[in-house]
């Protein structure tokens, strides 16, 4: 099989449910070997059985993506694991949805912790290794919210994502050379992504979601960037429902 992605080692954040699972299971059935890093064993479990009991290869591993030793750590046993790391998957994130002018500032900074820092703290257990082997892709999650600003209700969350879209775009061109950096912008998507919403804004958002496509949309999205030849960046990709005016 030489479709670009068999054999490609992949770590994926949030890879217990949503886009994370299913961008596990699409990649590993086209032979990629799949890590998915998670807070809830007993999902990612669930997931490595499905992939497993298919004839793929993943292995689990517990992940909070705001603890930036954990993420170091979590990379060092994948390489430990598999031997070798190639594409990161940043998809781990939260989206609690409320008007700025109930001034939730813990829900700003839990949206910080794991929309941004997240992302960077995956980035800089990852960088170090991808440059010293000379090859490697980051792919960031974002949003159709990192492209225009969802409000009112979304503010902070899209500030969030724009912040995640501009240090990907900085960081292609600091290792571009080297390194493929990938963008995906979901527009909406059936996940559990809208679970994080609560309060005067969830009936909102629930509404706006029946319209969601399925998750395996943005695996294949993901799958297609990684499959391209090692000299070919794809750099950002935006994928909404056909309904979708937002």
């Amino acid at each position: 099989m030489n479709n670009g992605i068999n054999d490609k080692v992949v770590l994926i954040t949030g890879g217990s449910s949503g886009i994370g699972a299913e961008t596990a299971r699409h990649l590993a059935s086209k032979g990629a070997k799949v890590a998915v890093g998670a807070r809830r064993k007993d999902k990612l479990d669930a997931v490595v059985q499905t992939i497993t009991e298919a004839g793929g290869t993943a292995r689990a591993y517990v992940l909070d993506v705001v603890n930036k030793d954990q993420a170091k750590s979590v990379v060092n046993a994948v390489l430990a694991d598999f031997g070798r790391l190639d594409v990161l998957v940043n998809n781990a994130g939260i989206m609690p949805i409320r008007p700025m002018s109930e001034v939730n500032t813990e829900e700003w900074d839990a949206m910080i912790d794991v929309n941004i820092k997240g992302t960077l703290y995956g980035i800089a257990a990852a960088l170090p290794i991808f440059l010293k082997q000379e090859s490697g892709h980051i792919i960031n999650l974002t949003s159709i919210a990192g492209i225009k600003v969802f409000a009112p209700g979304g503010t902070v969350y899209s500030g969030t994502k724009f912040a995640v879209r501009a240090i990907s775009e900085g960081l292609r061109q600091e290792v571009g050379t080297k390194l493929r950096v990938t963008t995906v912008a979901p527009g909406a998507v059936d996940s559990e992504l809208k679970f994080t919403t609560t309060g005067t804004a969830e009936s909102a958002v629930h509404d706006f979601y029946k319209i969601a496509m399925p998750a395996s949309s943005i695996a294949r999205a993901i799958a297609y960037a990684i499959e391209q030849p090692t000299d070919v960046d794809v750099n950002e990709i935006v994928v909404r429902p056909i309904v979708q005016d937002f």
